[in-house]
């Protein structure tokens, strides 16, 4: 999962910020148009959304509403349209901030920190003998310290966060990875028998880590 979806027609604006947030630690997707922030956003969802209203296609409002319909997902609204009746409108179909244009960077910044924090701020998962501190990023494994690469555990951390569900390959390499990665789909298999290694899972008859062959794969 991308970590903010940037939805703005700006181009050059839309680059800066992203390359801003990437700069700060973010994952970011960027798009132009209200159409393919849905069509993103239904494959690969976000954790933050910052949406402008002036949209070529699809109005913000409209897109604002459609997002909300499917996630509870922070809607951050940048918009250059002021009135406060716009902003009503924004609040009333579940943004959950408006900032104005121009914008001051520190201020935005703020803001997302602020939303990341009350809305995000786990330090530590557990789930069948396994413990991930998100603060230090340490592993322990039935009690015993566990060495991870940083791509081992981000995937045990998305694994874990979604314990008993089943997660798509394309989903997992996606979110891990990156859609633009120059990885190939392989590299995710390998870190999943990496993975069931330090588990202490064999891998014919796991425990833990369980293939859903034709699927993905789902953390039990």
């Amino acid at each position: 999962m991308t970590d903010i979806l940037i939805v703005e027609d700006d181009r050059e604006l839309s680059s800066l910020l992203t390359d801003f947030l990437r700069a700060e630690g973010y994952t970011v997707s960027a798009v132009d148009s209200g159409d393919r922030a849905i069509q993103l956003f239904e494959r690969y969802g976000a954790k933050l959304v910052v949406l402008d209203i002036n949209l070529p296609d699809v109005n913000g409002f409209a897109v604002c509403s459609k997002l909300r319909e499917q996630a509870d997902t922070p809607i951050l609204i940048v918009s250059c349209r002021t009135d406060k009746d716009d902003k009503l409108i924004g609040f009333d179909l579940g943004a959950d901030d408006y900032i104005e244009k121009p914008y001051d960077i520190d201020i935005l910044l703020a803001k997302i920190k602020g939303i990341f924090k009350r809305r995000y701020q786990v330090d530590i998962l557990c789930a069948d003998g396994v413990t991930l501190n998100l603060a230090d990023r340490t592993a322990e494994i039935d009690g015993e310290k566990t060495e991870l690469t940083v791509k081992e555990f981000d995937l045990l951390t998305l694994l874990v966060q979604n314990k008993d569900k089943v997660m798509k390959k394309e989903y997992l390499f996606n979110s891990v990875w990156g859609s633009d990665s120059d990885s190939e789909m392989q590299t995710l298999h390998v870190h999943i028998n990496r993975l069931r290694q330090k588990l202490g899972d064999d891998p014919k008859n796991a425990k833990r880590l369980l293939t859903v062959w034709g699927v993905g794969y789902k953390f039990v």
